[in-house]
Formats: structure tokens, C-alpha cells, sequence
């Protein structure tokens, strides 16, 4: 593993109102690696996954990606970037089909005029392109390319948003409690997607509250504890029981 970050965050600070949701929080993605960040509730993880995605902008504190300042503005700048985000509740659009739900907003127009003026879809390239992508992820259980989404099982649902950070998020994929709304052989699904997506080479960032599926796929687990980073630990080397102590505070970090 390169010990050069491909994101980084330093000293971000995010308040609402009163409220401190990000404590001059830091943090660490290491190219090629399953980053899990863990926390209790309110212990402002997902201010930190909105500022590194774009959803939310820090009052204070700096990011880089590939060693470059970044500033995104909005979720669709961190998108351009190459930083995607799987979204807890997908994302998707039922209605459409899963071809369409891949290239939402990405539309591939047809070439020539029918394409820049009539802004004409391309839709064979659209569903052929979906399907290269879903086969590539081993997700080719899924019949019809042009189905709806709204006929797909959970675990389904959960491979087609997977399959589109994969198809785009070029730098970095982010996670977001990708197993929370799934029975077991769909979560386990997931878990393999989450080793797919690594082995092709992509970083990833998993937040999740599901502790054993954290220690099996994470290579490091960030702690997030009072808004910043607690500390960062190796799954082998310390016990889902020490996890959950050094984030509720029943137990004090290791030096990080």
C-alpha cells in the first residue's frame, strides 16, 4: 500500500448553529484500501462522508485529492472528480430501468445531429454499457437491462447503484450503509461487490454499524468519536469488543 493518501482531510469544522457536527476532524484514504469509518450516532460521520462527497461545505479546514486542493461546491463537482457515493437509500429512480438508472444525469446522447440538436438518447450504447459493467461485477443475474428498478430484489438494487460508482467513480468510491436494509444472502452479496470493487483497484470507504461485516472487509477502521477522528485501528489486531469501547468511550484509544 502507498503510503501517499489519495484524500485527505485536515482541521474540517462544520457547525449548525450551536451545534459542533465536526470538530477540526482529520482523515485518511490510502490508494487501493477498504476504509471503514465507524462511530455512534451524532458522532458526526456523515458530516464528514457530506464534506469529502460534496454535500456539505466545511466552515473551516482543507481537503486534497490526489495531493491537489479540493473545494466541491456540490455533490455533482466531487462526482466530476472521481469521487462517488453510494447513498444508504440508493439513489435510484424505481420507475426507470436499470440502463437509465445507470447514466442518470450522464445521459449518452447519439452521435451527429440527432444527438447535439435533437439531444437524442443512445441507448443501445446506454444498455450496452450497463450490461458490460454489471457482468464485469459478476451482477448478470439481472435478465432484462431494461427492466425497471422498481422489479429488482434489494440486494439487486444494491449491485446497480454499486455497478454505477464502479462504472464512474474513477478515483473513489464511498459507501454508505450498503447492507443496512438487506437480509443475510443480500448482504453477503454486497460484501463480495465491496472485494470486486477493490480488486479493480478503486479505494473505498465504507460507513457502516454493522461491526462483523466491518471487520471482515475493512484493511483499516477510523473511528470517529465527538466529531474528529478518534483514532484508526487494524481489524487484526484488535476485537469487534474493543471497537465498539474506544467509540462509546468505555475504553481509551490506542495512539493513532
Amino acid at each position: 500500500m502507498s503510503r501517499e493518501p489519495i484524500l485527505t482531510a485536515r482541521g474540517l469544522v462544520k457547525r449548525y448553529g450551536r451545534v459542533t457536527a465536526l470538530d477540526h476532524a482529520d482523515f485518511d484514504l490510502y490508494p487501493g484500501e477498504v476504509l471503514a469509518v465507524i462511530g455512534d450516532n451524532g458522532a458526526g460521520k456523515s458530516s464528514l462522508i457530506k464534506a469529502i462527497s460534496g454535500a456539505v461545505r466545511p466552515d473551516e479546514g482543507e481537503m486534497t485529492l490526489e495531493g491537489k486542493p479540493i473545494h466541491f461546491r456540490s455533490p455533482m463537482e466531487a462526482r466530476d472528480a472521481g469521487i462517488e457515493t453510494v447513498y444508504q437509500n440508493l439513489a435510484l429512480s424505481p420507475a426507470l430501468s436499470i440502463a437509465d438508472n445507470m447514466f442518470l444525469g450522464r445521459e449518452i446522447r447519439k452521435p451527429g445531429v440527432m444527438g447535439s440538436w435533437f439531444r437524442m438518447l443512445d441507448r443501445k450504447a446506454m444498455e450496452k454499457k450497463a450490461r458490460d459493467k454489471l457482468t464485469e461485477l459478476g451482477l448478470m443475474t439481472i435478465q432484462n437491462i431494461s427492466q425497471a428498478v422498481e422489479t429488482l430484489s434489494g440486494g439487486q438494487r444494491q449491485g446497480v447503484a454499486v455497478a454505477r460508482a464502479a462504472a464512474f467513480g474513477s478515483k473513489v468510491v464511498i459507501m454508505d450503509e450498503p447492507t443496512a436494509a438487506l437480509g443475510v444472502k443480500e448482504s453477503r452479496r454486497v460484501l463480495e461487490l465491496i472485494q470486486d470493487v477493490k480488486k479493480r483497484g478503486l479505494p473505498i470507504v465504507l460507513i457502516s454499524h454493522n461491526m462483523p461485516h466491518v471487520f471482515e472487509v475493512a484493511d483499516r477502521i477510523h473511528i470517529h468519536r465527538l466529531g474528529k477522528r478518534l483514532t484508526v485501528i487494524n481489524p487484526t489486531e484488535y476485537t469487534m469488543s474493543d471497537a465498539v469501547a474506544f467509540m462509546t468511550g468505555a475504553k481509551a484509544p490506542p495512539p493513532s
